[in-house]
């Protein structure tokens, strides 16, 4: 986090005892997160949610699986409401039948433009923000609108040309139908960046700057993620003013038992289904998209229930998989990075990475998918002998003492004790 930022911290103790109406959300939106099965805010949204009401710029900082969504999704639908209360969007056009005239006809085009954009840096990421932001906004009559890449464009034209009051989607897609001048921003007030260090990773910095050019200068920004390091000081620096900045609480100690097992390659394979093949709802992460298909072959062929997800399977098959898994259709899911971060699954009791992670945010981010929520859970890396040395590196800068680091080879992996 850049150094200028002093952050405050809010621990689950803070939390303890308040309500979701203690934050200053209405009634509708109360009842709507119970319905989503949040009864009671957690320490981030206890942290965030007052001031991004009150239309402060807040950066928020959690690790996944926090609350995140509902922190910036609740307070932007309250926000919006309360802006709408004020008079902020009165030069909206009127409903149909309201502003029908007799003998004149209806302008085209007359449709409300966006007054709050989420910027996503994967489509599932995206559809699953919508997912939990969507109810809310129709609880108290606002429309959403999924802009994302890799889906049918003319249906979220369509979606714009009927009015949208929140647009939820990613950089590229958002850039290129504003680009097409399908997609009018100038009217929005309260922009969300979410996950915005894995944003930067992934190249999307200048889309994302462009995209927020086209908002409303000086607007409200709120912008969320894991982590916040340096690479996200171009955003706050241009972006944020006099912004909230705000910790939440890590578990005090992860409940993931972390091993690294050193294998020889020629044994990788039969490793690697005796780990999947031990019990529980698993996720194997490779590097690429063919090694996950690969792998999830060959996993298959050994007689396991698997499914994959990975950048060349459609948005249709890629959620039609994720379902598999998450109602465990599928025990095994083989994934590339596109799982590690944003997606909600619960009860993941083990984290293979049949392929090293590139950096130790990488390594926490795919081991994060595990061990949430209170429930136990085990990760395991499967290395090369030459890859020892810069293992046990990212792993110091990680933070993370694995319980054995050491040879393997099938028999000896400990797969029916989960570590």
């Amino acid at each position: 986090m850049p150094q200028r930022l002093e952050a405050r911290r809010t621990t689950a103790a803070d939390a303890a005892g308040l309500a979701f109406a203690d934050l200053g959300l209405g009634g509708n939106l109360i009842r709507v997160l119970g319905e989503l099965g949040a009864e009671r805010p957690f320490p981030i949204q206890a942290a965030t949610i007052p001031d991004a009401v009150a239309g402060r710029d807040v950066l928020g900082r959690a690790r996944t699986g926090s609350g995140k969504t509902i922190a910036f999704g609740a307070a932007l639908v309250e926000r919006l409401l309360r802006l709408k209360g004020q008079g902020a969007f009165a030069s909206d056009p009127k409903p149909a039948q309201a502003r029908k005239q007799r003998g004149v006809r209806e302008a085209r085009g007359a449709t409300r433009k966006p007054k709050a954009l989420i910027l996503a840096p994967t489509r599932e990421l995206a559809l699953q923000i919508d997912r939990t932001v969507q109810p809310l906004a129709r609880s108290v009559g606002f429309y959403t609108a999924q802009l994302v890449g890799g889906m049918p464009v003319d249906p979220q034209i369509h979606a714009l040309e009927r009015g949208a009051d929140i647009i939820i989607g990613t950089p590229g897609r958002v850039e290129d139908l504003v680009a097409r001048r399908r997609l009018d921003l100038r009217e929005v007030l309260v922009s969300v960046i979410d996950e915005a260090d894995h944003m930067c990773d992934l190249g999307f910095l200048e889309p994302v700057q462009r995209v927020l050019r086209h908002t409303v200068r000086g607007g409200q920004r709120l912008l969320f993620s894991a982590t916040l390091d340096t690479s996200v000081s171009a955003l706050i620096g241009e972006f944020l003013s006099d912004p909230a900045v705000h910790e939440a609480e890590e578990a005090a100690a992860m409940p993931v038992d972390h091993r690294v097992l050193v294998v020889q390659r020629a044994q990788k394979d039969e490793v690697l289904v005796e780990l999947a093949a031990g019990g529980g709802r698993t996720i194997v992460f490779c590097r690429t998209r063919t090694s996950a298909e690969q792998t999830a072959e060959m996993l298959g062929a050994a007689g396991i229930t698997v499914t994959a997800l990975h950048g060349n399977l459609s948005q249709a098959r890629r959620e039609l998989n994720l379902a598999k898994f998450a109602s465990g259709r599928a025990r095994v899911l083989v994934a590339t990075d596109v799982a590690a971060r944003g997606l909600h699954i619960d009860a993941v009791d083990l984290v293979v990475q049949a392929d090293a992670p590139e950096d130790a945010k990488g390594y926490l981010h795919r081991t994060g998918r595990t061990g949430r929520a209170g429930t136990a859970g085990s990760a395991v890396l499967v290395i090369p002998p030459s890859r020892e040395a810069r293992t046990r590196e990212m792993l110091d800068e990680a933070g993370i003492s694995p319980s054995f680091f050491g040879e393997a080879a099938p028999g000896s992996t400990g797969a029916t004790t989960r570590g």
